[in-house]
Formats: C-alpha cells, sequence, structure tokens
C-alpha cells in the first residue's frame, strides 16, 4: 500500500515550468507534488520578476502619459506628481493576487505544496527538510538565480539586482544599469520615466543581445529620445562604493583608456543562472553541461531515469512562457501522449514603451544559415489605430522564405508589440506563410493592421504606404 509519502510525481520549484507542470500532471491523473522553498509559490516570475516589473511599467507609463502627453489630446492634468509608496503598494497587491491564485489552483488539483528545500538524495527519492518522499517521477524546474560580476559586490541598497530595482524606496537622480539586455532595458525605463538620469553600460556593440539588429538598433534611438543615455562596446571594470553613491569605472570592451561614471544607484542587470547548486545532481550522476544546465533529449529526460528538467535550469531561452510549455508537454510525455516545442515559434518581448517583440528567425540568423529570404516593412507612422493613439514610433518587420513563402520571424517595435507578436506565432508554428497574413481580414482601425501591411510588403506591395 502507497504511503502518504509516496507520489507519481514530485516536481522541485513552483515557478512558472514547475507550477504548470505540476497542475498539467494533476489534471492527468497523477498523485503530484511541488517542493518551493520560499514563503509564496511563482517563482521569480511572480515574486521579483516578471509580475512585479509589469506592474511598475504599466504605472510609470501611465504617469509618464499623464505627465508629458496627453495634453495632445486636449486633456489638461496639471501638475503630476509621483507616489512611489502607494506604487509599491500597487506593485505588491498584483504580485500578492497572482501568487494566492496558485496556491488556489494546487487546492483546486489536489496538489501538495511541500514546503522547503528539495534535493535528490537518490533515484527516486527527494529529500525536503527531515522528511524524504518517494517518486516515480521528478521534475527539477527550479529555475535560475542573478548573474554577478566578480568584484561587483550586489548589497541591494547602492548596488542592486532586478530584486532590489523592484524595491527602492525613492526615485534615485542618477542610475546606471551594467547589462542593455530586457532586464536592465524595462527597469531602466521605469526609473528613467519617474525622473531618474539613466545610463546603460553594454558590453555588446547593440543593446538587447540576440534580437535582430535593425530593431536592437532602432529601439536604442528611441530610448535615446526618451533621454536614456548609451555606452556600448563597454565593460564595467570597477565599482567603488561611497556615501553619496557609486562610482565606476568604465573601459571599450576591446581595450582602451577608462572613464569614470557615477549614480546613486547601479543596477547589475547581466543575465541569470540556472539554478542547479545543491539539488545533489551530482550525487546521483545527472549530467551537466559547461554553463551549469543539466543536459536532456527532446523529452526533457536526463541521463538518469525518471529524473526530468524543464525551463531555466536546460538549455534555450530563460522565458517564463517557455518553461510553461515545456511544464505542459512533459507532463503529456509522461502520460503516455505525444507533445512537442517548436523553439523558432518561442516570442520573446521587451516590455519597454513602445514594446519590442520578436518571434522566428532573425536577418543575421538567415545570412548565417545561408537562407534566401524577403522582407517586408511597415511603419506604425502610417496606421490610423497608431496616429489616432499618439503612439507611432516602430514598425512591423516580417521575414518570409523567397521561393516558398513560408513566414520565418517577425520582428515589432511599437505599442502593444508584445500582443501583435501573437499572430505570427501561430503562423509559425502551423508552419503557414506570409501570404497567410497578408490574406487574413484585419479589424479596421486597429494596430494589428501594420502587420498585415508588412506581410502585403513581401507580396506585390502594401496598400497604405
Amino acid at each position: 500500500m502507497a504511503s502518504e509519502k509516496d507520489y507519481d510525481v514530485i516536481v522541485i520549484g513552483a515557478g512558472p515550468g514547475g507550477y504548470v507542470c505540476a497542475i498539467r500532471c494533476a489534471q492527468l491523473g497523477f498523485k503530484t507534488a511541488c517542493v518551493e522553498k520560499d514563503k509564496t509559490l511563482g517563482g521569480t516570475c511572480l515574486n521579483v520578476g516578471c509580475i512585479p516589473s509589469k506592474a511598475l511599467l504599466q504605472a510609470s507609463e501611465k504617469y509618464d502619459e499623464a505627465a508629458n502627453h496627453l495634453s495632445d489630446m486636449g486633456i489638461k492634468t496639471g501638475k503630476v506628481s509621483v507616489d512611489l509608496k502607494t506604487m509599491m503598494k500597487h506593485k505588491e497587491s498584483v504580485v500578492a493576487s497572482n501568487t494566492q491564485g496558485i496556491e488556489f489552483l494546487f487546492k483546486k488539483n489536489k496538489i501538495d505544496w511541500l514546503k522547503g528545500t528539495g534535493s535528490v538524495e537518490k533515484k527516486g527519492e527527494v529529500k525536503v527538510g527531515k522528511d524524504t518522499y518517494k517518486a516515480k517521477h521528478i521534475v527539477v524546474a527550479t529555475g535560475s538565480a542573478v548573474a554577478t560580476l566578480p568584484g561587483i559586490e550586489i548589497d541591494e541598497k547602492q548596488i542592486v539586482s532586478s530584486t532590489g530595482a523592484l524595491d527602492l524606496k525613492e526615485v534615485p537622480k542618477s542610475m546606471v544599469l551594467i547589462g542593455g539586455g530586457v532586464i536592465g532595458l524595462e527597469m531602466g525605463a521605469v526609473w528613467s520615466r519617474l525622473g531618474a538620469d539613466v545610463t546603460v553600460v553594454e558590453y555588446m556593440d547593440t543593446i538587447m543581445g540576440g534580437m535582430d539588429n535593425g530593431i536592437s538598433k532602432d529601439m536604442q534611438k528611441i530610448l535615446t529620445k526618451q533621454g536614456m543615455k548609451f555606452k556600448t562596446g563597454a565593460k564595467v571594470t570597477e565599482a567603488k562604493k561611497t556615501k553619496s553613491g557609486v562610482t565606476l569605472k568604465v573601459e571599450p570592451a576591446k581595450g582602451g583608456d577608462s572613464e569614470e561614471l557615477k549614480a546613486d544607484i547601479v543596477l547589475v542587470a547581466v543575465g541569470r543562472k540556472p539554478y542547479t547548486d545543491k539539488l545533489g545532481l551530482d550525487k546521483v550522476g545527472v549530467d551537466m553541461d559547461d554553463r551549469g544546465r543539466i543536459k536532456t533529449d527532446s523529452h526533457f529526460k536526463t541521463n538518469v531515469d525518471g529524473i526530468y528538467a524543464i525551463g531555466d535550469v536546460i538549455a534555450g531561452p530563460m522565458l517564463a512562457h517557455k518553461a510553461e510549455d515545456e511544464g505542459v508537454v512533459l507532463a503529456e510525455i509522461l502520460a503516455g501522449q505525444a507533445g512537442h516545442i517548436n523553439y523558432d515559434a518561442i516570442p520573446g518581448v521587451v516590455y519597454t514603451w513602445p514594446e519590442v517583440a520578436s518571434v522566428g528567425k532573425t536577418e543575421e540568423q538567415l545570412k548565417e544559415d545561408g537562407r534566401d529570404y524577403k522582407i517586408g516593412k511597415f511603419p506604425f507612422s502610417a496606421n490610423g489605430r497608431a496616429r489616432a493613439m499618439n503612439m507611432t514610433d516602430g514598425y512591423v518587420k516580417v521575414l518570409a522564405d523567397k521561393k516558398t513563402d513560408r513566414l520565418l520571424g517577425v520582428h515589432i517595435i511599437g505599442a502593444n508589440a508584445g500582443d501583435l507578436i501573437q499572430e505570427a506565432v501561430t503562423i509559425i508554428e502551423i508552419g503557414g506563410s506570409a501570404e497567410d497574413i497578408a490574406r487574413t481580414c484585419h479589424a479596421h482601425p486597429t494596430l494589428g493592421e501594420a502587420v498585415k501591411e508588412a506581410a502585403l510588403a513581401t507580396q506585390d506591395g502594401p496598400l497604405h504606404m
């Protein structure tokens, strides 16, 4: 007779990948438990990542709009000010409602929350605190932690990670971001809108590494116009804290003379590293790669029977929705169903304003692959709805195979780009063409018409330009 400590599936980690995997496993009839060491469910994403950052992004966007743009539409607001304490309460309320929602889903699906730090003692066993639990299937979904720079100590006061940047007590006069990726730019956008003088130091020659180069360069121009400063092809070699702030030594990445930068707050946003330490995986012989990620096959299985891994701890983009999809697919595979993920159909979004969204191949990747492709572009300045919204920055860029017209990639800078990209994700997922978008009726007047017009630009040409 099975013990109360025996499960079909134990998932270690309750972030987006872990909790979604646990829910899908329970829906498919598995007796499921999920291990989580934090006081709340949801992992980095819901507690100190995607959700709180979007709450602050939305609030700061509204402040900027009220302070600087509504008067252009005839709405006079008078002097607009920031109540940072209330803004932070809004963020905390959003986080609480989301994490409590997952607790409800666990109860609804009869998933046991094993509170504490989980480790794999041996094949088929998970230890949480002093208790040991057995499982036919163990899923490692422990996510990732903030990556650091040697010699630069994060104290979450003057030198902060993204976690500290979400919880500042006052708007700094100046802020330096080390890293021009998604996290740095989003946090920089929040504090820049609220009044901070923001400078981005990026090691690469372009910001938003991995995005289409043209999109990256054009977005940098837009953010510069908004007041952010950029030092690309540069690295920070030293950070000294004083009572009044932080002094940084910055050098060209390729070598050269250094310069000093001073800031009230420094945000270290150089990426994230997989959280695979202290899990006992080495004891049971789970293979890892040179970046500390768990090696898996196409069904998320490690080299050790009964142990699987998903999300940030395995190869691929560190994205919440990628982890969620992997969690669902793994649960279905464990239940004997077929499942796969098309990694070319995983969208990426930067929630600055305007937003940046991308799916599929970039021009650089297509050139590297020797692919013959065609480009269609359409600016939001020619879109009726964008004009009505006073949000005409940016454009849609469509990449399609020159011979077959198969949709290969779509890249957008513009208002609500993160929502607009979904149409392209669906077309790529089903193996569709640029013509499929071009010949699909789009409601007028909508921002989505710009996607259609960009697709038309790969055919006989757009209608409205």
